[in-house]
Formats: C-alpha cells, sequence, structure tokens
C-alpha cells in the first residue's frame, strides 16, 4: 500500500492503494485479505458509522499518529501486519531528510523469525538482519532487552522519493513498471527492505550488497542472479547517498498475521476483559458473552452463547446457538442459524464464503480446527485430530481429498477437496461440513451426500471467491444492524448518538430504510419523548440529505401543506400523524432547499410532542378560591430579575425530563428596582384590555380584545400582546374553543372584562429570564383579580404550560429564579409528569451583604437572540451528540458544587464556578460569545473572580463577580479605555429576598 503525500498540512493526503494480495499471500481468516479484515474497534468520535478494517487503522496511524510535523513525501506501508502505535509516540521530523523506518519492539524470539534494524546512536540504519543470528539478533538489542522490528512501514523524503522513482526508466528495473512488461522484459520481484533500503544502510558494503539477495528469493537460476546483480547496481548507484534512520516507537506494538488460527484468535480478542468487545452489532442477549470474547458487525437475536476468547464477524444468527471458548465464526446468515442448533462448537473456525463457479453465484461453506496447520505435510491435522484418526471418526478416505499420485508425504490441508461447493439437488449450509463433528447420528447419509457434492480444496476455492459479494453482504448486514441499533437506542433511552449512523445512511444511498424505521419507532412506541427524537433523527436524515445545501436548519416550519399531520399530532394521534408527515415527506426530496425545509417541519412536529409533555405540568397547577376584588381594584404585583450561577440549559425540555436538571439561581434586583411587574382589574365592560410598557406608569402599546377573534393568535409569540393572551386562556378566564362569545363568558363568569398591564424596565434579550417572570407576574395577578390564589409551585408549573401555549417552550430557571427570593436550586427529575422542586440555599450570616458588594451587571449593548439557540441545541441533544451529552450531566453535577460554595460563603469558589460554568455555556451553544463580549471580558478578567453572560449567552447582561468590593466606577474607567466595545452600561445589582410580591390597591374608574 502506497501513501502519497505530496506536501504537510498545507497540501491534501492522496491515496495510492495498492489492495490485489500477491501470489501466496492469501488469508484464511478474511475472503477480502489482511487489509480489510475487521477488528473489534470503534471510534466514538467517527463522524460516519463504519465498521473499522485494518486498512483503516494503517493509515490513522499514518496520518494522525505517525505524519503530523512530517515534511512532504510518501509513506509506504504494508497491510499484513496489526500495528498498535500510542497517540503521541514522540518522532521528531526536525531537519529530516532521506528514508525513515517506523521499527516496533519485540522479542529477541520472536526476531529470530522476522526482520530487525542494527542501528547506531543517531538513530541511522546500520544493517536489516532477516531470521538473523543469535549474535546478530543481539546486537540489535535495545537496553529493555527487546530489539526494533521491521514493521512494515517507512517514508521517504521527496527527494528520497525522486530518486527511487528514477530508477524506473532504467534498466533492468524498468521491468518493474508496465511499460518494461509489455516491452517484454522478464519480470523480477524486488525487496523493498532488502534490496530498496538495504543500499542505504551505513554499514553494509557496495560489494556484499551487489552479491546479496532478498531472503523471499530462493537461489534461482544465473539469469536471475544477472538481473538482481544488475537491479541492485542501479540501486546503489541512486539511493546510497540517501540517509536512512529509525523512528522507533517503544509504546508500540506489531504483529504479523499469519495463517495461524490461535495467533489471529488472539490479535482480535481481549484475554483478561471482565467483558465481551461489542462493535457495531445488536446482541439481544448479551450477558450470554464471554469474557474477553468478541463480535463485530453482527445481529445476534435470541439465546446466543459465546465463549471467551471466541470471535463473531459479520454474522445474522438465531438462538439458541451455544458457541464455546477458541472459536471464530464468520459470514453465516439467519438461515444457516437451524444448522447450528444443539450443537457446541469448540476450537473451530467456522466460515461462510461467497463464490463464483463459472459465472454462477453461490454459497459455500469451511470448517478446519483451531490448531490445524495449513501447510504442514505429512503429519499435519484436520479439525484439530491427526488425519488418522479423522479418517476412522468420518469414514473419509485419503483418495476423497488427495489424488492418488500425491505423495503422502505432500499431502497438507491446504490442497485436501474438502469444501463442498455444490451439491447435484440442493443449496449447500454449514451442516455439510459440521456432521463431520459427530458423524454417529446418520453419518453414512451424510457422508454419502458430502461425496456427492463438487469439493474443493482451500488453494482451488482461492480464485473463485466472490469478494465484491462479500463486501455487498457485509453491507447488507452492517444496515440490518444499524437499523436494529437505531431502534433500540430509542426505545431504550441511550444516550448514545445516531448521528454518525445517520451519515453513513445518507452517504451510502439507503435513507430510506433508515426514516422508514424512525417513523416506525415514532408512531408505535407511544412516548412522546422518544417520538419527538425519533422525529428528530429523521429531521437530520433529511438536513445530511441536503450537504450543507439549501439554506439553514433553524428557521419557520408553518408551511399550509403540513397543517394536516400536525393537527393529527396536535390531537395526541402519533400514528395517523407520522405516517401524514412521512406521506408530506415524500413530496420534498427532490432538492436541497426542500430536504431543508421539510427538516425544519420535522423539528417543528417534535416542538409539538415536547410541548405535550411539558404539559404534563399542568398536573401540579392549582389554586383556591379567594374573595374577589371589587370592580376597578387593581392586582399590582412585582418580580425580581434572575441571575443563573450554574445548570442553565438543563431545565430545558427535554434535557428537563430526559435527564434531569438543576439550576442554581439568584433573585436579583437591579439598581435597586424590582424591574418586572404586572397589574390586573375588573372592568365592567365585556372586553379584554391589554398593555405593556417599559415602565408601569408607561404603556408603550395598548390593544382592545372584544372578540375570540382578536384572541387567535396568542400562540405567535412575536404578535402584539401574545403573553398576556395566553395569560388569560392559561388562567381559565376564557376558553378560545368555547361556543359563547367572548363578552358571553365574561359576563357569565365575572359580570365584566378586564384590564391587564405588564411592564418590564430591562431590554429585550437581556438574559436575565424577563419574559418567564412576566408570565409569572401576569398569571399570579390575573388569578387573584378573578378570584383565586395561586401558591408558588403552581404558578411555576403554570408559567412553563404558559410559554407551551404561547410555542416559545423554555425550561423552567426563569420563573424559579425571579419569582421565588434569594438562593435556590430548581431541579427536575428525568421523569414525566414533569415537576419542579426548589431548595432554598442557607448562607453563612453576612454572605448576602458581601455578594451584593461583588456583584454587578454589565448591559454589553448587544440583543440576545436565543431562538436559533435553543433549536440548535435541541437539535445537538436529540442527536446525543457525546460532548453535548457529557456537558449536560457537567451542568448538573456542577450545580450541586457551586450550591456547596455558596454555602461556604466562598467568593473564589463561586468565581470559578461562573468561570466554569461560562465554559459550559460555551460548549453547549456554540456561538453564543460575540466577539465584542469576548473583548469586553478579557478586559474585565483581571478584576474579577468570575464572570459569564447571563442566560443562554449571545448577547444581554453580563454579571461579574469581582475581588475587591463596590467596583462599579473603577470597572466603568476600565471599560472606557478600551475601544469597540459600543453601547455598554454597568449596574448595581443585589439579591432580592422577597420574591413575587402581591398588593391589592385602591379602586380606580377605568380609563
Amino acid at each position: 500500500m502506497f501513501c502519497t503525500r505530496p506536501g504537510s498540512s498545507s497540501y491534501t493526503w492522496l491515496f495510492c492503494l495498492s489492495l490485489l494480495p500477491p501470489q501466496g499471500r492469501d488469508f484464511p481468516f478474511d475472503d477480502c485479505g489482511r487489509a480489510f479484515t475487521c477488528l473489534p474497534v470503534e471510534d466514538p468520535q467517527a463522524p460516519v458509522e463504519a465498521v473499522v478494517c485494518n486498512l483503516d487503522r494503517l493509515l490513522d496511524i499514518m496520518s494522525h499518529r505517525l505524519g503530523p510535523g512530517s515534511p512532504p513525501g510518501v509513506w509506504v506501508c504494508s497491510t499484513d501486519m496489526l500495528l498498535s502505535v500510542p497517540p503521541n509516540p514522540g518522532i521528531s521530523w526536525d531537519g529530516f531528510r532521506g528514508a525513515r523506518v517506523i521499527a516496533l519492539p519485540g522479542s529477541t524470539a520472536y526476531a529470530r523469525n522476522h526482520g530487525v534494524y542494527l542501528t547506531d546512536s543517531q538513530g541511522f540504519v546500520l544493517d536489516i538482519y532477516y531470521q538473523g543470528t543469535e549474535a546478530e539478533i543481539q546486537r540489535c538489542a535495545r537496553p529493555d532487552g527487546r530489539v526494533p522490528l521491521v514493521s512494515g512501514l517507512v517514508f521517504f523524503s521527496v527527494e528520497t522519493a525522486e530518486h527511487l522513482l528514477a530508477t524506473h526508466v532504467s534498466p533492468p528495473l524498468d521491468a518493474c513498471t508496465y511499460m518494461g512488461l509489455d516491452s517484454g522484459a522478464r519480470p523480477v520481484q524486488l525487496s523493498l527492505f532488502f534490496d530498496i533500503l538495504l543500499c542505504m544502510a551505513r554499514n553494509v558494503t557496495r560489494e556484499d550488497f551487489l552479491v546479496g539477495r532478498p531472503p523471499e528469493m530462493g537461489q534461482g537460476d544465473a539469469d536471475v542472479a544477472g538481473y538482481l546483480h544488475g537491479a541492485r547496481a542501479e540501486l546503489w548507484r541512486e539511493l546510497r547517498d540517501q540517509p536512512l534512520t529509525v523512528a522507533y516507537v517503544p509504546d508500540g506494538s506489531y504483529n504479523y498475521m499469519t495463517n495461524s488460527a490461535s495467533e489471529f484468535l488472539h490479535s482480535l480478542t481481549f484475554p483478561g476483559a471482565p467483558g465481551a468487545q461489542v462493535v457495531h452489532s445488536q446482541v439481544e442477549e448479551r450477558q450470554l458473552l464471554g469474557a474477553g470474547s468478541s463480535v463485530v458487525s453482527c445481529l445476534l437475536e435470541g439465546p446466543i452463547r459465546l465463549g471467551p476468547g471466541s470471535v463473531l464477524q459479520h454474522c445474522h444468527l438465531r438462538g439458541p446457538i451455544h458457541i464455546g471458548t477458541g472459536c471464530f465464526v464468520s459470514g453465516l446468515d439467519v438461515a444457516q442459524s437451524e444448522a447450528l442448533h444443539g450443537l457446541e462448537l469448540h476450537d473451530l473456525v467456522l466460515q461462510g464464503h461467497h463464490v463464483q463457479l463459472h459465472g454462477a453465484r453461490s454459497r459455500a461453506f469451511t470448517l478446519v480446527g483451531r490448531l490445524d496447520s495449513w501447510e504442514r505435510q505429512g503429519t499435519g491435522t484436520y479439525l484439530n485430530m491427526s488425519w488418522s484418526q479423522f479418517f476412522q471418526k468420518t469414514g473419509i478416505r485419503d483418495w476423497d481429498l488427495w489424488d492418488p499420485d500425491m505423495p503422502p508425504i505432500e499431502r497438507c490441508l491446504l490442497s485436501a477437496r474438502l469444501f463442498p461447493v455444490l451439491h447435484p439437488s440442493r443449496a449447500l449450509g454449514p451442516q455439510d461440513m459440521l456432521w463431520m463433528l459427530d458423524p454417529q447420528e446418520d453419518g453414512s447419509k451424510a457422508l454419502r451426500a458430502w461425496r456427492a457434492s463438487w469439493r474443493l480444496s482451500w488453494e482451488q476455492l482461492q480464485p473463485c471467491l466472490d469478494r465484491a459479494a462479500t463486501l455487498a453482504s457485509r453491507w447488507h448486514l452492517f444496515f440490518r444492524q444499524a437499523l436494529h441499533k437505531a431502534r433500540h437506542v430509542l426505545e431504550a433511552r441511550q444516550d448514545r448518538s445516531l448521528r454518525p449512523l445517520i451519515q453513513a445512511a445518507v452517504r451510502e444511498g439507503c435513507p430510506g430504510p433508515l426514516m422508514a424505521t424512525l417513523d416506525q419507532v415514532a408512531a408505535g412506541v407511544g412516548d412522546p419523548g422518544v417520538a419527538a427524537r425519533a422525529l428528530a433523527c429523521v429531521a437530520d436524515v433529511l438536513g445530511c440529505m441536503a450537504e450543507g445545501q439549501g439554506g439553514l436548519r433553524s428557521g419557520p416550519a408553518a408551511n399550509p401543506d403540513w397543517v394536516r399531520p400536525f393537527s393529527y399530532l396536535e390531537c395526541g394521534d402519533l400514528a395517523r400523524g407520522v405516517a401524514a408527515l412521512a406521506e408530506e415527506r415524500d413530496k420534498w426530496l427532490s432538492r436541497p432547499a426542500l430536504l431543508v425545509r421539510a427538516a425544519r417541519h420535522y423539528e417543528g412536529a417534535g416542538q409539538i410532542l415536547i410541548r405535550q409533555a411539558v404539559m404534563s405540568a399542568q398536573h401540579f397547577v392549582s389554586s383556591v378560591p379567594v374573595e374577589l376584588p371589587a370592580p376597578g381594584q387593581w392586582v399590582v404585583t412585582e418580580c425580581p430579575a434572575r441571575v443563573d450561577f450554574s445548570g442553565g440549559w438543563s431545565d430545558t425540555p427535554p434535557l428537563a425530563y430526559e435527564l434531569g436538571g438543576a439550576v442554581l439561581g439568584l433573585a436579583v434586583r437591579v439598581n435597586g428596582r424590582r424591574p418586572i411587574g404586572a397589574r390586573a382589574r375588573r372592568i365592567p365592560e365585556p372586553e379584554l384590555w391589554l398593555a405593556l410598557g417599559p415602565r408601569q406608569d408607561k404603556m408603550a402599546t395598548k390593544i382592545v380584545c372584544g372578540s375570540l377573534d382578536d384572541l387567535q393568535d396568542y400562540c405567535q409569540p412575536h404578535a402584539p400582546g401574545a403573553l398576556l393572551k395566553a395569560a388569560f386562556i392559561c388562567a381559565g378566564i376564557v376558553s378560545v374553543h368555547s361556543k359563547l362569545s367572548l363578552s358571553e363568558q365574561l359576563l357569565c363568569t365575572f359580570g365584566g372584562g378586564f384590564e391587564l398591564h405588564t411592564w418590564s424596565e430591562l431590554p429585550h434579550g437581556s438574559g436575565l429570564g424577563t419574559s418567564s417572570i412576566l408570565a409569572g407576574a401576569a398569571l399570579a395577578a390575573l388569578q387573584r383579580a378573578a378570584g383565586r390564589a395561586v401558591g408558588m409551585e403552581a404558578l411555576i408549573h403554570a408559567v412553563l404550560h404558559l410559554e407551551q401555549v404561547l410555542t416559545t417552550g423554555g425550561g423552567w430557571q426563569d420563573q424559579v429564579g425571579g419569582l421565588m427570593p434569594g438562593i435556590k436550586v430548581g431541579r427536575s427529575r428525568a421523569q414525566l409528569p414533569l415537576k419542579v422542586e426548589v431548595e432554598e440555599i442557607t448562607v453563612p450570616v453576612g454572605f448576602v451583604q458581601k455578594l451584593n458588594d461583588h456583584l454587578l451587571l454589565v448591559y454589553t449593548g448587544k440583543t440576545r437572540l436565543a431562538r436559533n439557540l435553543l433549536q440548535d441545541v435541541l437539535r445537538s441533544w436529540y442527536a446525543r451528540l457525546p460532548a453535548v451529552v457529557q456537558n449536560a450531566h457537567n451542568l448538573v453535577r456542577h450545580t450541586e458544587e457551586c450550591a456547596e460554595a455558596f454555602r461556604q460563603g466562598s467568593l473564589p469558589l463561586l468565581g470559578q464556578c461562573l468561570t466554569s460554568y461560562w465554559e459550559q455555556k460555551k460548549l453547549m451553544a456554540p456561538g453564543c460569545e460575540p466577539l465584542a463580549v469576548r473583548r469586553m471580558m478579557d478586559v474585565l478578567a483581571p478584576h474579577v473572580h468570575g464572570q459569564s453572560l447571563a442566560g443562554a449567552g449571545g448577547g444581554g447582561f453580563l454579571y461579574l463577580l469581582t475581588k475587591e468590593p463596590r467596583q462599579k466606577e473603577a470597572l466603568e474607567a476600565v471599560l472606557a479605555k478600551t475601544e469597540g466595545l459600543g453601547n455598554y452600561s454597568i449596574h448595581l445589582v443585589e439579591v432580592d429576598t422577597q420574591g413575587l410580591s402581591l398588593q391589592l390597591l385602591g379602586t380606580e374608574t377605568s380609563a
């Protein structure tokens, strides 16, 4: 395999792969050869889900472990070994020129049958020994007793590669090219290590080099010797002046992939491991897999027992099946499972093969023993027993396997015609080989069937292997188990990402079956949370199909064509809703713009299900009747803002009920004022009068609702007065679905209408929880004006309900932080119905005042745009991106640590909490830190223990915990000296110990 790299970081890699195995190098344990042997490893960071084969591992080692820092050049790598290299092998490329070989450690015993490098103290290669003498091997030994093995990896600098390429036009080396072959030249094999590289070793003399020959070449004839002498002379002329150095990786490992089943099994299993390694496989009863075993790209249904040290690859099996210790089973489909029922395999290699016989495709099956040798002649074994024992046990005779004129001493397993490839009357199966394990039961019939079949030896079977069909079969099985995985991950509510699987399905051109599986999960699970995640995964499939084109993923989702499926979901009919979504989806697959728009609507469908899940919070909303205020009597509520110190985003549905949330928040006054409020009163007119403004005495917008039609935009967040309209509906004062008119409803129940004013002194997008706190203030005022009293727990959950009605979504931290006084932690469990519980945090005496002296708010002048941030976070959460899942868990854990810092009254610890919290917010919502805000935070950093943008970030208020008390003027001076910060302002802030306040004022005449 040649990996050509025409440059370092500023160039791209080019790969030129030689994948056809040379004659005599066939691998008995994988029909596609050593390069494509699948390994029991999985890369959790891989963007696309796929099995990892040996070629993948070698490319990764060269690209990301050995290659970084190297100059432009060419990598040459064999694929007949398994390598392990640590992430940072410590290879220096400074001043490199010439060629460099990679050496890995091995024992002197292993080196007796392998190649080793002799090097000097500076890393130059002095000589290369193959199957060297004991004295030669000892000269190569390192201080720890190990020797640097020839690993099959070489790097050529551009200069050296050009020298090497120059030889291909010079006789006799031109015979190594197709031009030479087409000109009639006789091809002769050259060795990379013992011809090309050996001439660069410092201790090798020209005389010794010219008369030598590579170890894999026999004595041959005079013509070969003459050719080799000329070829080596040309190599010496071109390459002798090029330095050859070694990069020794002491923590790496090297294993040549021999034809030994025991060695192969050892390389794929994990002796001493507590459990099995299961990779890209779905196993129904994982507890039946033995310790240290491995399962790669399999679908195992029912009870399938796998013994320690055994390997399953590329199998779809249905139990009951018992595969004992020391077995390798590969390439079996569910149709062959029955042949394994009732058997217990031990120390066996059972494989299914795709073959082509005179153009016809069929299946063949081979069975050998783990201890068998393919080449051992005369005294060899089969099924771990001597040939004589095998003949006696089965009734097979030597003439069944070998031609009579073959001398007994030359007979071996490799040439034995053991394996049926065609039966005259039926398809073949594993039973055509497995009968040999226990021929007592109806053995004569099985023997007759075996003899009636056309049989081939392993060496005869090799040219008939259908590698294209093998790869296609593995591809189909991989996606079959992937669909099972997608279903299981969703239904079991696992925090595993399906995005790499989605990428694989789209890139391989089979998104349809995956979306059909996701549809089935969404329609049949009966859980709105799981169904919402399934629909989000469909949206991801559609987004991936657009391949980065078609516009932004975040955007509107109210196209009239999607109204019908949405209406089914709103009514709770999941099955019909999912079916209608799929029917509509099929019309939107023709181009990227339509795919992206369809993805948005699937996310919109998911939001409907999230709303339904959060609506379960209504279970905790209740009120008690109290005396009805007199008409015209104002009920006034005032609230502080809130500052979140840790845990934000964990309160956001669906995280709040899938992960469980925990947020520590402070109720705060800004510039000594409680900036959020509402007031309500009854009026004689059967109407709803609404007013919004920046202050209680300054209403900027006034709206009169005289009919139900005026309330229909209550669920459109940007419609004027939508929050206030939603408050009337959620408070139960009016119903937009009633057959009675608005005036009839109001007169019947209250004898008149209502007037509701709300205000906030904070700028839009402040990050201080304004809208949720405002909703709580409005609900509390309305309920009291309607003659009902609502407790704090009920009010917190009523705001959750209102925000779902309003369709803004959002979590519960804002109302917990602003409606309840002081310092507290809100928590929700990973369950439905969604319930929020609040714990007040007790701090040391005098600490609140100390905190007030050190806490400041800085308005950044940047408006926060939270909607797209929310959509991006939910998309990442539903995708269960590993970094996002880990960060979400850290947010919850960090909240408990922050609470402890408050209990201790430690400002430095709280500063550390703020700093960590801001990093967590940035991980959760990349892009939430504008450049101007970063510049401001850098300027303030020397003066503060910690700082963070409030809420979701992106703008709004920055809050600081200063090192020194009362630093408002000092920090204003610091910021004034910094250019480019925009229209910022610094504000005093203090912990509010009252929370929501409610009072009844005197009667006023309605205006």
